[in-house]
């Protein structure tokens, strides 16, 4: 039985990774400047390990326009970005 487990729990595990079901990293950076007419941020970040991007400022889109209303300029955030239809997007913000 316990081989069968530990197989049940790979299983789960790998099926998880596969479909992008994880844990989200988040990634420190400041606000540089916020554009709502375009749906977009600059932000000064860290390195971003998910996207294997060094620390740099960047333009981001958001995923949802709801998100710029919590974003002001020289605020401190954690965030995650991922590439949605080739485009380097924040989904989460905290």
């Amino acid at each position: 039985m316990k081989t069968i487990g530990k197989f049940a729990v790979a299983a789960t595990l790998a099926f998880l990774a596969a479909s992008g079901v994880y844990a989200a990293e988040f990634t420190k950076g400041t606000v540089k400047k916020v554009d709502a007419k375009a749906k977009k941020v600059t932000l000064i970040h860290e390195e971003l390990k998910d996207l294997e991007m060094p620390a740099m400022t960047m333009v981001f889109r958001v995923k949802d326009d709801a998100m710029l209303g919590k974003l002001k300029e020289g605020a401190n955030i954690e965030f995650v970005a991922e590439r949605l239809e080739g485009k380097l997007t924040v989904t989460e913000i905290k």
